[in-house]
């Protein structure tokens, strides 16, 4: 059973919000809400800066705390790819899944249910990628099986410096970011 993840090279990104419109688009997200987005962070002091530019969203980690919160279950592991997804009818609206995450990834369906990325799991059960990643101009982003060596996401892990956010949440995110 694949174990679903996501790596996005920060030399790569440019920041155009093409993965945020294609999510908005193909999830009939409602307008004024989204499920990535784009961050910029500027580290260091002037003369001697490094801007990144990355896409985030859902981290779809492996010890996720917005499901052992979910007083309904509507927040869960699926079986297929390890995602973690929720069943909007089981969800009752009660925002402790958005307290527990970490990384701000969920927000208040305006029908009341909890809503964040799915990974677009709809897409990857027909073998396609995730929306996001099919209309990255530069190509930044890879998705795949974290527990495939053979995978783009493995191979690229493999080959480059990598971090996640907020590793010290101990959450254990799956979305990792190339530098």
């Amino acid at each position: 059973m694949p174990r679903f993840g996501m790596v996005i090279d920060t030399l790569k990104c440019v920041g155009c919000m093409d993965c945020v419109v294609a999510c908005q688009t193909e999830n009939d997200v409602p307008q004024g809400y989204c499920r990535d987005w784009i961050v910029t962070e500027t580290r260091g002091e002037f003369p001697t800066l490094s801007l990144e530019i990355r896409s985030e969203r859902c981290n779809h980690c492996d010890n996720p705390p917005c499901v052992t919160c979910c007083p309904t279950g509507a927040s869960h592991v699926e079986d297929f790819g390890k995602t973690v997804q929720v069943t909007a009818n089981q969800c009752i609206g009660c925002k402790a899944c958005l307290a527990a995450c970490p990384y701000g990834a969920r927000f208040v369906h305006p029908d009341g249910y909890a809503d964040k990325c799915t990974f677009c799991l709809h897409r990857v059960k027909e073998g396609k990628d995730p929306a996001c990643v099919s209309v990255c101009p530069t190509h930044c982003m890879a998705f795949g099986d974290l527990d495939d060596p053979k995978s783009e996401v493995s191979r690229l892990l493999a080959s480059r410096k990598y971090h996640t956010l907020l590793p010290e949440a101990g959450t254990k995110p799956r979305v990792f970011y190339l530098t």
